[in-house]
C-alpha cells in the first residue's frame, strides 16, 4: 500500500465518496415499519397451526424461501420479507435435521422477537430482533 492510499484512508478519503452504510442498519429501519404486521403473520402461523416456529427471511434479491409478505418494490423499502417456518428450512436442507433440536433450543420467544434469516451479498445469518411494543 502506497502512502497516499493510507493517507486517503485515515482522512476520510480524499475522493469523497461516501461510506457504505451497513445493510443492517436499512434493514433495521424497515423492521421498525414493518413491526406489526410481521408479528400479525408471526401470530397467524402459531395459531393457525402451521408452525410454532416462524422464521422471517429479509433480504433485498429474489429469493424461492417462503412466502412474500412484504414487497421492497411495493413498499418503496430496502428489503422485502417472507414468511417461513423451521419446517421449510429443514426440508430445504438450510437447518440440517440433525442441528433442528439445537437451533430450537436457541430460538427465542416468538411473541417477543422476530426470527430473521438476512441474506446478503456476502452469505445469510440468524438474527432475533424484538418486536417494538408501545
Amino acid at each position: 500500500m502506497d502512502t497516499e492510499q493510507l493517507f486517503n484512508q485515515e482522512r476520510g478519503s480524499g475522493d469523497n465518496k461516501p461510506k457504505k452504510e451497513s445493510p443492517l442498519i436499512s434493514l433495521e429501519r424497515d423492521l421498525k415499519l414493518f413491526n406489526e404486521s410481521i408479528k400479525e403473520v408471526a401470530i397467524e402461523i402459531m395459531v393457525e397451526g402451521l408452525s410454532a416456529t416462524p422464521i422471517f427471511v429479509a433480504h433485498q434479491h429474489e429469493i424461492a424461501l417462503g412466502e412474500m409478505i412484504l414487497n421492497r418494490d411495493e413498499l418503496n423499502t430496502e428489503w422485502s420479507i417472507h414468511a417461513s417456518t423451521i419446517e421449510e428450512f429443514v426440508e430445504k436442507g438450510i437447518i440440517k435435521k440433525e442441528l433442528k433440536e439445537r437451533f430450537l433450543s436457541t430460538y427465542k420467544n416468538p411473541n417477543d422477537f422476530m426470527c430473521l434469516f438476512v441474506v446478503v451479498p456476502e452469505g445469510a445469518n440468524f438474527v432475533y430482533y424484538p418486536y417494538v411494543t408501545g
